[in-house]
């Protein structure tokens, strides 16, 4: 079984863990402490949230500040356009930035926001159904 873990470096493990909690996220305790919160995306798919100085344990060089420049996007999926919506609500509630303009592309719908530390998570919602049938994806026209 494989497993995924984003690393993403945080100012504050308290102050990301109650924004993503926010969300509706969970963590997994057995990989949590005073600098380090292990947020579930999905059964085997997790975001490893470590402070500034915990990070630096597993990287050279520099940290990028993400609030000036985009080093990752981390796209999740969604299960219907409403979810989309909601979970960006909560989001930009709960502090985040709204990052660029949602996308309607006929059976692609997404939407994106930098969290408390800058970091770029986009929400995609992805009509199956459309997409078996050949509808191709459309940017909507401006």
């Amino acid at each position: 079984m494989r497993m995924i873990f984003v690393n993403l470096p945080v100012k504050s493990v308290t102050a990301s863990r109650d924004f993503f909690g926010a969300l509706g996220f969970t963590f997994n305790e057995q990989f949590c402490s005073a600098d380090t919160a292990c947020m579930v995306i999905e059964e085997n798919i997790f975001a490893m949230l470590l402070e500034h100085h915990r990070f630096k344990d597993f990287v050279t060089g520099d940290i990028a500040d993400a609030h000036k420049t985009t080093e990752v996007l981390t796209c999740l999926s969604a299960s219907s356009r409403a979810e989309v919506d909601d979970l960006l609500s909560k989001a930009l509630a709960a502090g985040a930035k709204p990052w660029k303009p949602n996308t309607d592309m006929g059976p692609m719908y997404g939407c994106s926001f930098q969290d408390l530390d800058g970091h770029v998570w986009e929400l995609m919602y992805m009509d199956q159904a459309a997409m078996a049938e050949g509808a191709a994806p459309q940017a909507a026209d401006a």
